[in-house]
């Protein structure tokens, strides 16, 4: 990889969207009644501020990427200094792609692109490839929908992406595939609407199909441990779909209006036993259970703080440099009589 010094780059803007938003907001429902309506409106408040921060940061962010763009190896570097929520999930044979394929990286959020009035916190997560000897696609694009279920739930799902992966080379060992031919195949047993599989009963195991009993088998000899940074893109989350989650989403703002009116309005938690139960069956099926979690961490950390974490492969690069010619001095001052004349250590290896 080529070493870049002295790289003059503009300040970053960063912004932070919480990560548990609405697990946060249901405990505004546990204190007194005037405190909860004042809450529940300030949430309001938080996330019109958050849409018209991402809207703002998006030029600075166009600036970035046209500067960036003509660094070489920039996007390899700030995955090799990955904080550790993200490097954790990085395995060697991960690192061999990320650090000599990628080309780019982008977050958008989507849902508010163009005029839309989707939520903000939606966001596509954008991977640029050069060729290599894994997979074939040159841009492999993940999007996750921030969801509300009737439980009171929130948070981000999404649906597996095919990774066309050269013959004998698949990280995932086949894992990906299977994933997402039980996708495939719940969309034609049961519809959508438009990003995620509608919720359903509950299952045992006598209820899956071939190729669910499969992928279960395979997730459960393959655990969780050594599994590739590429079974990201087959996360899918809890199965709610557009028109749930608009539906939670209006009877969470109806029970808003009558909490502000004085009502008592319970919380909703009803049949939460249920869907925790369908929760864990989803969960049997899920080759990467953490996606939602190392999506945050791409969206709220590595992305807006790119450049922070380019700067850092840099000073650790010059530190190893200095580090090698104290080792080298050292070495001539102890260098034996009968060293041939300008034997030179190896340089040290960078790991």
């Amino acid at each position: 990889m080529s070493r870049l010094k002295s790289v003059s780059l503009p300040l970053h803007t960063s912004y932070h969207l919480e990560r548990k938003p609405v697990q946060g907001y249901g405990l505004l429902h546990t204190g007194p009644r005037k405190f909860r309506v004042n809450l529940s409106g300030l949430v309001t408040d938080i996330w019109h501020l958050v849409r018209h921060q991402v809207e703002l940061s998006r030029p600075l962010y166009e600036k970035r990427r046209k500067i960036v763009s003509q660094i070489s190896h920039f996007w390899p570097l700030v995955i090799e200094q990955a904080p550790p929520d993200i490097d954790e999930y990085i395995q060697p044979s991960d690192s061999s792609v990320l650090l000599q394929s990628l080309t780019s990286l982008s977050v958008s959020h989507f849902e508010i692109e163009n005029g839309g009035t989707g939520d903000p916190r939606s966001v596509a997560i954008r991977w640029e490839f050069s060729e290599n000897e894994h997979f074939e696609d040159k841009v492999i694009e993940k999007k996750f929908w921030y969801r509300h279920s009737s439980d009171g739930w929130a948070g981000l799902v999404s649906e597996p992406i095919e990774i066309k992966w050269k013959k004998g080379k698949d990280l995932t060992g086949g894992l990906l595939n299977m994933v997402k031919a039980v996708w495939d195949e719940e969309q034609a047993a049961v519809g959508t609407n438009g990003t995620t599989k509608s919720k359903k009963a509950k299952k045992t195991a006598d209820d899956l199909t071939p190729k669910q009993k499969a992928l279960k088998k395979k997730i459960e000899n393959t655990g969780l441990g050594g599994q590739s940074f590429f079974a990201w893109f087959g996360f899918i989350g809890r199965a709610i779909s557009a028109e749930e989650s608009r539906i939670a989403v209006e009877e969470e703002n109806e029970k808003r209006r009558l909490r502000k009116a004085g009502a008592e309005v319970p919380d909703s938690n009803n049949g939460a036993e249920d869907d925790e139960d369908n929760e864990d069956d989803e969960n049997d099926l899920e080759i990467f259970p953490e996606g939602d979690t190392l999506a945050l961490a791409i969206t709220d950390d590595l992305w807006p703080g790119a450049i922070k974490y380019f700067t850092q492969a840099q000073e650790q690069d010059d530190m190893s440099d200095v580090d090698f010619e104290s080792q080298e001095e050292d070495s001539e001052d102890e260098q034996p009589q009968d060293a041939s004349p300008g034997e030179r250590p190896f340089k040290k290896v960078k790991v």
